[in-house]
């Protein structure tokens, strides 16, 4: 899959701290993982559309 987040996001929102560089892509595993559990919900309610209740 794409890398589904933006690094200089990510740098920008933790301002004040130094980022590792395998910081990005555990962060990008774990999002990956949220949407596959997200979208296995809404398949589950008989939805194609995924909504903020199933995170």
């Amino acid at each position: 899959m794409a890398d589904l987040i933006v690094k200089s996001a990510v740098k920008e929102a933790l301002n004040d701290h130094n980022v590792a560089a395998d910081f990005y892509e555990a962060l990008d595993d774990e999002v990956t993982e949220l949407i596959d559990e997200a979208a296995q919900r809404a398949e589950a309610n008989d939805r194609k559309t995924v909504q903020p209740r199933d995170l």
